[in-house]
């Protein structure tokens, strides 16, 4: 199990990653029907992106109990 200081930093970067991928979802969905290819592609990044924030919150909020 990584320290309670490590797992802080990685849920802080990955949280920034997630907002990016939103962010990015958000402006690909704004500029449709332009660059529609690239919808599974942004839409997976911030799927796994949210997914991998969710499961490093877990883990820290077991940490922390």
């Amino acid at each position: 199990m990584e320290d309670l200081e490590t797992l802080k930093t990685k849920v802080k970067k990955l949280n920034a990653q997630a907002t990016q991928a939103k962010m990015d979802l958000h402006d690909l969905s704004e500029e449709l029907p332009t660059n529609w290819e690239n919808i599974l592609e942004v839409a997976q990044k911030a799927f796994d992106s949210h997914k991998a924030l969710m499961a490093a919150r877990k883990e820290l909020a077991a940490a922390t109990a």
